[in-house]
């Protein structure tokens, strides 16, 4: 009788000790969660190649005694001509295109807010002489793209155009100046 009762006793220990075991590995529960990720299509911009210029025109000094300054809008026509300076020749705006995903917005900056135009040696057989300055500055830079941002259309393109404002000072060297201006887009 003691032993049955010990057995007894050892059955339902082990049923109590198996029971919470048990017990135990269905109070663990899992689930998940997706993950993902989007790798956007690679954003490019291109200058039009017959299209790639901000041209100011030719600029004669008609005796300019302080720096003067010209504009040339995003359509390509130019401003009113300063004082003491002689305007003419054919201006123009670059149009820009940008590739990229549809339907995303696109954020367009400047590089620099200014870019130096230089006396062009190669194109004018020399140095500028001493006695001329031989750079003038262009910027205050504005885009044809409302507060600089386009929108992708379906095929992923937009396109943009920009004016500018050359800064020129007196005495400056007969010549051509050249300079670049570069661009910059990002998606918003």
């Amino acid at each position: 009788q003691i032993m049955s009762k010990f057995l007894r006793y050892a059955a339902v220990g082990a049923a109590v000790a198996s029971f919470g075991i048990a017990s135990g590995a269905q109070a663990a529960t899992t689930d998940s969660a997706n993950v993902t990720a989007t790798i956007l299509t690679a954003l490019s911009v291109d200058v039009d190649a017959t299209a790639d210029t901000l041209n100011f025109g030719t600029i004669a000094d008609g005796g300019i005694a302080a720096d003067a300054s010209l504009t040339v809008d995003t359509t390509g026509a130019a401003g009113a001509c300063p004082t003491n300076l002689i305007c003419g020749g054919s201006t123009a705006a670059p149009l820009f295109h940008v590739s990229g995903l549809a339907g995303k917005a696109v954020q367009i900056s400047f590089v620099n807010t200014t870019e130096t135009l230089s006396y062009d040696t190669t194109i004018n057989g020399g140095p500028a002489p001493a006695s001329f300055a031989s750079a003038m500055t262009a910027g205050t830079f504005t885009t044809d793209a409302t507060s600089n941002a386009v929108l992708l259309d379906a095929g992923g393109l937009a396109d943009f155009s920009v004016g500018g404002t050359l800064t020129v000072h007196p005495n400056m060297a007969p010549g051509v100046y050249t300079g670049t201006l570069s661009v910059s887009v990002a998606y918003n």
